[in-house]
């Protein structure tokens, strides 16, 4: 039980929680149970008997849902987190990527991850796209994936190419060929925690051929595609959406982050061409990518998922994004005169299944997660509903979705097993970490010549 031992039967009965299910045929259920046994989910009901052996929860003020889905992080930017906290989007094209991101050893790359993918699973995150345009050599791409998979959390690696200009200014350069040998070599079975994808750049970013040539190795190689498209640049006038479709690219295997710019013309093509959609709005907003095209998605039928972006300037928890996400939209149906009234559409329950069952559509996984349904695999988290930030409980989804926050993220299963609880990651020696990503800061930002003062007078 909560604050007992934990058994090593490879079963767990989770007790008496109010479980959302985000599952449309089960719905919300309170005073409830789920059973787990091994990797998967096994049943979902009142007063459920398991094993002697068994693992119990007590789930009684807990919330019972599905763990949150980020579609696309950055994760290598962990070790200098809040660096750019109030930048452009060009402030960041120069801060970061041609500056900071070049000085990056594969040591860096590899405490990023870990450390990143331990944020995410310590804020309810049990499935993460790493966008990993950072893979200066194929030795940074390695330590990328060993970061994900010590880790344990379910994650999509999504192999771009290296930081640059020359990688992303109309490049004529081709996609890394390294992809083929991390597929072969890390990759060779679909159903594992770690998944393989391409982080493509865009039309624009290089030049059609390339874009054609990245586009028909992704798929090739059998793995989905994650881009970048319609991001507001100083002076720069790009319709990528619509080049793809002119170079007869779209299909259903890509997912569009950000759309900010792109067209209404362009978000039909995504939405006729089975496309899917990460939406950032918190780093959308602050770095003037756009105004984010949440409504704009769903009045296509394409619901969109949340994504994180960087650490180095936002948040790197699912909850901020969602507040963020509801809001944004929100206003938006504000009116100019009181004698229309405020009618906005979006709800506290739309940012939450986009936050899970939307991210992991996204990430063609729905078919495991994103719900709790029998059959998926057990990817759970449990919400404490005591504590001062939450209670009392109303309705579950507004607990989840206005008042939480990472503090409260109490149990965290991916594929079964258990990787926080009591509020704690286990088997982790946090202060050794630690002291390598604070390593890893200070010599990232010593090469690239901004640490702060007060970093170099500690010491001394």
């Amino acid at each position: 039980m909560i604050g007992g031992r934990l058994y090593s039967d490879d079963t767990t009965l989770i007790k008496g929680g109010y479980v959302l299910t985000l599952d449309p045929e089960l719905g919300d259920m309170p005073h409830t149970d789920v059973l787990i046994r091994g990797s998967r989910i096994e049943a979902i009901g009142p007063n459920l008997a398991a094993s002697p052996n068994a693992n119990v929860i007590d789930a009684r003020d807990r919330i019972v849902m599905p763990g949150f889905v980020d579609t696309h992080r950055h994760t290598w930017q962990t070790p200098v987190r809040g660096v750019l906290p109030s930048c452009t989007l060009d402030q960041y094209f120069s801060g970061m990527l041609d500056n900071i991101g070049i000085q990056y050893r594969a040591e860096d790359v590899y405490i990023a991850n870990l450390m990143g993918a331990l944020e995410a699973l310590n804020g309810g995150i049990t499935t993460l796209l790493d966008w990993s345009h950072v893979n200066n050599t194929p030795e940074h791409s390695d330590a990328a994936i060993h970061g994900l998979a010590e880790a344990g959390i379910r994650a999509i690696y999504a192999h771009g190419p290296p930081v640059g200009a020359s990688w992303w200014a109309y490049s004529s350069k081709e996609h890394p060929e390294d992809v083929r040998r991390i597929r072969k070599t890390y990759f060779n079975s679909d159903d594992q925690l770690l998944q393989l994808a391409l982080a493509a750049r865009a039309p624009g970013n290089t030049t059609p051929d390339v874009a054609r040539h990245d586009w028909l190795m992704a798929r090739d190689l059998g793995i989905r595609i994650s881009v970048h498209v319609g991001m507001r640049l100083t002076g720069v006038h790009v319709n990528h959406v619509g080049t793809l479709n002119d170079l007869g690219l779209m299909g259903p295997d890509t997912t569009y982050i950000h759309c900010t710019d792109s067209t209404d013309n362009e978000l039909d093509l995504i939405a006729s061409t089975g496309g899917s959609a990460s939406v950032a709005p918190y780093v959308e907003m602050l770095m003037g990518h756009g105004v984010p095209p949440t409504g704009r998605l769903m009045a296509r039928g394409v619901r969109p998922s949340l994504s994180i972006d960087v650490v180095s300037s936002v948040p790197g928890d699912m909850f901020t994004q969602m507040r963020t996400a509801l809001v944004q939209e929100r206003i938006l149906a504000f009116t100019d005169t009181p004698d229309i009234a405020f009618s906005p559409t979006i709800t506290h329950r739309d940012v939450l299944e986009f936050a899970t069952i939307d991210g992991a559509r996204a990430c063609a996984l729905d078919h495991k997660i994103g719900t709790l349904t029998p059959g998926k695999q057990a990817d759970i988290i449990l919400i404490r509903t005591d504590q001062v930030n939450v209670a009392p409980v109303v309705d579950p989804v507004a607990t989840v979705v206005i008042c939480a926050d990472t503090s409260n993220v109490d149990t965290v299963f991916v594929a079964g097993k258990i990787l926080k609880h009591r509020g704690q990651l286990v088997r982790v020696d946090m202060a050794r970490l630690l002291e390598r990503l604070s390593g890893a800061r200070d010599h990232l930002l010593s090469h690239a010549g901004v640490i702060p003062k007060w970093i170099l007078s500690r010491r001394d």
